[in-house]
């Protein structure tokens, strides 16, 4: 039995060890030799890049608060009509990928496009001196487009939040003649901190990390730095060193929301009956939410996904090619494969936690955890370091044996992108299992070593029929999380090699989207099922 245990406890290390090792490589080989492209940067451009970074990352975090807060407000403690379907509505533009829609909204909104020609023909201006009209290709117009595609993160947390807060404390409220504004400020706002706080985090991660709707743009930030570097300079060391620094505040912003609720504790308990605590809007208020929720909707997914939807029909014949069926499968088969380590990982390093139980034993899961904080482009960069020293050890081990160079069988095939998932969405895998394990009675153990199973067996017909609905849909998410993986993808892919997110990435970029809107859609299809999920199982908590 103890020899089972160790088997466990050593798989358990040597996953996290793996998975941890690329962000480990960033900090040494940023911290070698000073580099004189990365002195040549510092010294002119990247002041610009990282003015341009936080203000990205301020900009969609304020828009995405304006866009999620009220609606989660709305969603949760009023009544309006069609609510219900609002209520999972308002979650699916977190499917859309921020490039597309950014794509689409230029075409949209640019000089030549439908708005300013109908603006134009209205009010018979010649020129585009009679008019001022915002432009989308900026700054500003990137935390538009990436607030449209995050604020869901904010909604669904929340939303969560405030159906969960006390209804004594409301109707309190109430009884006090506090108005519905006085209410969310001074008690529904105060009391979801922690959730708005979780939800900031993840939009400033996501807003960070972006790379498509940034480099669309002509946005100059530090993912587009890391890009730049590695692909323009061939400068690897530089690139670990602009990674370096972004990890380093990926971690100032995890760590701040940790901090600022280290002390809050909730023990509020929503009671069974909450029909009464809903406010009933009526008249102007109810069509200015109705207006408010569903044109966020209809903004963020609706006209998006129907101008796709136009020209997935008109240029079918030209989208159904040879090669869209390939790079579908290609895209099938590393997701898949990222989907079935992930799994297999995840089991392995929460059923030795569940074998040890002491407080060490938890260390795995959150090492194995840390990639899901770092940009694909980031991530990229520190798969790259030592999956190059690996190709270069075993090609000189082959010529010191006399045998021929094998070339590069880790960082120039599909292998460092299928790692690079692995250790991008082991968290998803890891997170989904443990959830269903906690669930699992101890006393099944018990009785399983009672009846003389070993580790392996007990997991094998104890554990594994209980929890199969938890690994399934674990798979299903990282299957769906590598599936939309873009800027991993473009850094790691092989020679000759594309994936459905690279394939659209290179038509839009060379606006051509009508003939990525096939593929496009694929991707939101196949990014609308976690988030049915998602509503599916808040609805039963709720």
């Amino acid at each position: 039995m103890k020899e089972k245990f160790l088997f466990w406890k050593a798989g358990s290390w040597t996953f996290a060890l793996l998975l941890v090792f690329p962000i480990l490589a960033i900090f040494f080989t940023a911290m070698g030799n000073s580099d004189e492209v990365f002195g040549h940067l510092m010294n002119t451009v990247m002041p610009t890049y990282a003015f341009n970074t936080v203000a990205l990352v301020v900009g969609t975090v304020l828009l995405s608060l304006c866009f999620g807060l009220p609606t989660a407000w709305l969603m949760a403690m009023c009544r309006l009509p069609t609510e219900k379907t609002l209520q999972w509505a308002l979650v699916l533009p977190l499917a859309m990928p921020g490039y597309i829609v950014g794509y689409l909204y230029t075409n949209w909104f640019d000089y030549a496009g439908p708005i300013q020609i109908f603006l134009r023909s209205m009010f018979g201006w010649q020129h585009v001196g009679d008019y001022w009209f915002p432009d989308l290709r900026s700054l500003g117009g990137a935390c538009f487009v990436l607030a449209l595609v995050l604020y869901p993160y904010i909604y669904l947390l929340v939303r969560a939040a405030f159906m969960e807060q006390s209804v004594s404390l409301l109707q309190s409220a109430r009884l006090l003649r506090c108005t519905p504004w006085e209410s969310f400020r001074r008690i529904s706002l105060p009391l979801a901190r922690p959730a708005i706080a979780v939800g900031v985090s993840l939009v400033a991660m996501e807003a960070l990390g972006d790379f498509g709707t940034v480099s669309y743009f002509a946005v100059n930030t530090l993912t587009t730095a890391v890009y730049d570097t590695w692909l323009g300079y061939s400068n690897l060391y530089a690139a670990a060193k602009i990674s370096a620094i972004m990890l380093l505040v990926i971690f100032f912003f995890i760590s701040s929301e940790r901090f600022s609720r280290r002390k809050q504790k909730m023990f509020q308990h929503q009671c069974d009956n909450d029909g009464d605590v809903k406010y009933i809007l009526k008249g102007w208020k109810k069509w200015l939410a109705l207006v408010w929720c569903w044109g966020l909707v209809g903004c963020a997914f609706i006209f998006p996904l129907l101008q796709l939807g136009y020209y997935a029909v008109e240029y079918f014949s030209q989208s159904w090619t040879p090669e869209f069926k390939q790079y579908s499968l290609n895209s099938l088969f590393v997701s898949i494969t990222a989907a079935v380590i992930a799994v297999i990982l995840g089991l392995v390093v929460n059923f030795y936690r569940r074998l040890d139980g002491n407080g060490f034993s938890q260390m795995p899961i959150r090492l194995s955890s840390l990639g899901y904080a770092v940009p694909g482009t980031v991530l990229a960069i520190g798969v790259m370091i030592p999956l190059t020293s690996a190709d270069h050890l075993v090609n000189d081990i082959a010529m010191s044996l006399g045998l021929g160079r094998p070339g590069l069988i880790f960082s120039g095939t599909i292998f460092a992108i299928i790692f690079a998932f692995v250790v991008r969405f082991a968290a998803v895998a890891i997170g989904s299992i443990e959830t269903s394990l906690t669930k699992v009675s101890p006393s099944l153990d018990m009785a399983s070593k009672t009846m003389g199973y070993a580790s392996t067996a007990m997991l094998r017909k104890v554990h594994l029929p209980l929890i199969r609905r938890g690994c399934l849909i674990a798979g299903l998410l990282v299957f769906i999380e590598s599936m939309k993986e873009l800027n991993a993808a473009l850094l790691l892919r092989p020679f000759n090699f594309e994936t459905l997110a690279t394939y659209v990435f290179n038509f839009a970029s060379d606006e051509q989207l009508e003939l990525a809107a096939l593929p496009a859609i694929l991707l939101v299809v196949v990014g609308l099922i976690p988030l049915v999920l998602v509503n599916r199982s808040l609805e039963q908590k709720n």
